[in-house]
């Protein structure tokens, strides 16, 4: 009986020893692991604004898409209370999702302003410029709300009008594929180049509609298609748009840089 207790305690050991050698390894494993994780996700980001903008491609190669970012977009900090560039903090490095999870840095938001489901919003954001000959030429802007499965975090890009739209999309999100999913489907994204953000009278317009754009519509040139079979996805998007281009989102810093006081 001893022998057989021993033989049972020798195992369990043994196999206590497997699992912290084992957890020793994977924990090591994520360590070195996380800087490599933290460059693909700051360059797969990279990737989609210079795709949104209408700048290189999906199969740019890594080297070309960090060259082409460096020369070609400044990223700028951007006070959402008074809606004016900051320099508070490096826009490089902020990090505006983290920001939104500290009191000091966000604000809770009222259910009656939480129209894209956030909870919090920061106080500073990173915004993307692109400049031609010292004029704006393309301004990216950082969209996020929640869908149905998920939140969808994504950019717009206007032009240096700030009203027509170059590009949107989104870079990460969890919605059905197939179905939601369809938010990173080139023929819908395909719809928003040209698309109006505001009327002539500065009010915000954009819509995600169910069905189709109805082309005779007086409002078709702000409008685009919502998803086939996904209401609550396509609803996200048309309320996400509304809240960043809104008046408690970057409204007000679009109105300060179209007048030139940003």
């Amino acid at each position: 009986m001893s022998s057989q207790k021993e033989s049972t305690a020798r195992t369990l050991l043994v196999a206590l020893l497997v699992c912290l050698v084992c957890s020793v390894f994977v924990a090591g494993a994520a360590v070195a692991l996380k800087p490599t994780q933290l460059e693909n996700r700051l360059l797969d980001k990279q990737r989609s604004i210079l795709a949104i903008a209408g700048l290189g491609n999906p199969n740019m190669p890594s080297s070309a898409v960090r060259a082409m970012f460096e020369d070609t977009i400044q990223a700028r900090l951007v006070d959402l209370d008074t809606g004016k560039f900051s320099d508070k903090f490096d826009p490089v490095t902020f990090e505006p999702l983290a920001a939104a999870k500290d009191p000091e840095l966000s604000r809770a938001l009222p259910a009656s302003e939480d129209i894209a489901s956030i909870r919090r919003l920061e106080r500073y954001t990173t915004v993307y410029v692109v400049e031609k000959d010292g004029q704006l030429d393309t301004v990216i802007l950082p969209v996020r709300g929640y869908g149905l499965w998920s939140t969808l975090h994504g950019f717009i890009a206007l032009k240096g009008d700030l009203n027509t739209v170059v590009g949107m999309g989104f870079y990460q999100h969890a919605e059905t594929p197939g179905l939601g999913g369809e938010v990173d489907n080139p023929k819908w994204t395909g719809q928003w180049p040209g698309k109006k953000i505001f009327d002539e009278n500065g009010e915000l317009k954009v819509q995600v509609v169910k069905g189709g754009v109805n082309p005779q519509s007086p409002d078709a040139e702000h409008q685009v298609d919502g998803l086939a079979g996904a209401t609550l996805t396509s609803n996200g998007v048309d309320h996400l748009l509304k809240f960043w281009l809104g008046k408690n989102g970057l409204g007000p810093f679009i109105a300060n840089l179209r007048a030139g006081e940003a």
